[in-house]
């Protein structure tokens, strides 16, 4: 392993919630921007497109996954609901081969990371629970 992987890796395992949250958002955000390069492009590479999408898909299901309805409540319900709907654009941008439905989710991802960096400087995040396991070093 190489020695940035190795710092990634050890960044991710001691990081606290709030950061872990912050990293998913930046890692999703990441993708999103890879598969709409690739579809605005003239070579619209579809498998390129298609595991950054599903990469991104993961990260949102792991997002999901993570929130705590007894501790967040509204907030819980509502990221829930946004991320549903992230979910389905994400799916229909990778059935049409489109970017127009990932544009808008990126800008929302961005403004939602920018909100838990917030979170993440001042307490501890009170609508997640457990480390979040998806692997967003490599």
């Amino acid at each position: 392993m190489n020695p940035l992987n190795m710092y990634r890796e050890t960044s991710i395992k001691t990081a606290g919630q709030g950061k872990l949250i912050v990293l998913l958002y930046d890692e999703a955000i990441k993708h999103l921007d890879k598969a709409i390069a690739i579809l605005d492009s003239e070579a619209r590479q579809y498998d390129k497109a298609n595991n950054a999408i599903i990469k991104a898909q993961d990260i949102i299901t792991e997002l999901s996954a993570s929130l705590d309805f007894e501790k967040g409540k509204d907030i819980a319900s509502n990221l829930f609901s946004l991320y549903v709907y992230f979910n389905r654009q994400l799916t229909a941008a990778n059935l049409d081969k489109d970017s127009k439905p990932l544009a808008p989710v990126r800008n929302m991802m961005y403004e939602l990371r920018s909100a838990w960096k917030q979170i993440e400087n001042t307490k501890e995040v009170p609508s997640a629970k457990g480390n979040v396991g998806v692997d967003i070093a490599g």
